[in-house]
């Protein structure tokens, strides 16, 4: 799961948004322009990119870590984040541009598979010494060859305002009970307990992922996202179950409000707690950053306490049908190196740098306590969209997320609707 964010000659913006299926309207507010500061020219040509980085900060991030790349010229397409990633097959089947960003495991893998992307194992020859071993796997085919190059990650977890929880005198939950209690709290103190949104789709994903990996386990939950577990199974029932008896305390209206505005919420004061991954440091502003915590997710089944979390690592591929494949792999060097790295995690507050040799002495306090959680994990997920099929993620996920969070006493028939679709695509 993950985030969702011209050129001044209008015939190559339009001709970009057709790609992916955007109304023109909506491309206006990527670019497919020279990054700011790149020069006109390079040895290697033009190097173009297709961005989902359409936040103000990611997109700022990117735009400063390519302007270092002097070996080409480069022009970025930046189109809205989850315009990009609903209509990713559709690009790269039609004229994407030479390098995409997107996702490690899964549906790298996937994209991979179908020779969608180009096999870049000749590029981590090169940086492999940079990253640990779970970063390369989660960078590797099913084939045995890699396909892409991590940059960032952030974790997920529990997010709330130090001085707010000072000021009420609350303490981190350790169990579910624990947390419920305290959201019971919140709302005698006139807080809305959960800041929560899914406008968008993907964040209800998160909820899902942590209260089937604390009830069920890792495993369980990996092979449920494989298709290999019937989603009728009394232990996925319990999960949705367990979260109807949460909904008392999410941020009502929810299908009307995006993520940022549910940051924005738990940054104003008005809510009390938000789970969601570390970007959530986007929506505070600056001088209010250091007083952004969390704590992960609390244990549910003592069987698996809290052993799993979800850190999705972003990254970058080059299209199987890229036209400079050369400045293309030289552009994957230059975002492999931890200067690089160094320069996203400083603008952007909340990632984290995913090459082993990026300098964290700089780290926020926020990052340092990431890095941390992310270590002491036993496993990490890379988020629902990132672990299963994208035609099961979009087609029949999103919507039943929705239908759930709109109507969550529809439990049995939602289930059987899930699976009977499932069976469909997982054949």
């Amino acid at each position: 799961m993950d985030r969702r964010s011209p050129i001044s000659r209008r015939n190559l913006l339009l001709g970009s948004a057709a790609a992916f299926g955007v109304p023109a309207v909506l491309a206006a507010c990527g670019s497919d322009s020279p990054a700011p500061g790149q020069p006109t020219g390079g040895g290697l040509g033009t190097v173009t990119i297709g961005s989902n980085a359409s936040d103000e900060i990611p997109k700022k991030s990117l735009d400063t870590v390519v302007k270092g790349f002097t070996q080409a010229t480069t022009r970025i397409n930046t189109v809205d984040h989850n315009t990009f990633q609903e209509n990713i097959n559709r690009y790269l089947r039609g004229t994407p541009e030479d390098v995409f960003t997107w996702f490690a495991g899964y549906r790298m893998q996937f994209f991979a598979e179908q020779g969608l992307a180009i096999d870049i194992s000749d590029v981590w020859r090169e940086i492999g010494a940079d990253y640990t071993q779970a970063f390369k796997d989660q960078s590797t085919g099913i084939d045995g060859k890699q396909y892409f190059v991590p940059f960032t990650y952030y974790p997920w977890a529990v997010f709330y305002r130090k001085s707010v929880w000072q000021e009420k005198g609350y303490e981190p939950p350790a169990t579910l009970d624990e947390f419920t209690a305290l959201a019971r709290k919140m709302k005698t103190d006139g807080l809305i307990p959960i800041a929560f949104a899914d406008k968008d789709g993907w964040p209800a994903m998160g909820t899902f992922d942590i209260l089937n990996m604390r009830m069920n386990g890792y495993d369980f939950h990996i092979a449920l996202m494989g298709g290999k577990e019937s989603w009728t199974d009394p232990r996925v029932k319990q999960v949705f179950d367990t979260w109807r008896g949460l909904m008392e305390f999410h941020q009502p209206a929810a299908l009307g409000r995006t993520w940022q505005e549910a940051g924005q919420s738990l940054a104003q004061k008005k809510t009390g707690m938000y789970l969601l991954g570390m970007f959530v440091a986007q929506q505070f502003p600056e001088a209010d950053r250091d007083d952004l915590d969390f704590f992960t997710f609390p244990e549910i089944n003592p069987t698996y306490g809290t052993d799993s979390i979800d850190a999705p690592i972003d990254g970058y591929m080059i299209s199987a049908k890229a036209k400079n494949v050369e400045g293309a792999k030289a552009l994957l060097k230059h975002f492999g190196q931890a200067s690089s790295q160094n320069i996203a995690t400083k603008l952007d507050p909340g990632t984290l740098a995913a090459s082993s040799k990026a300098d964290t002495s700089g780290y926020s306090a926020l990052q340092k306590r990431g890095a941390e959680l992310v270590s002491k994990a036993t496993h990490i997920a890379q988020f629902l969209d990132r672990d299963t099929r994208p035609d099961f993620a979009s087609t029949v996920m999103i919507p039943s997320l929705q239908s759930f969070v709109s109507k969550p006493d529809e439990i049995d028939s939602l289930l059987t609707s899930i699976e009977k679709q499932k069976a469909n695509i997982f054949r």
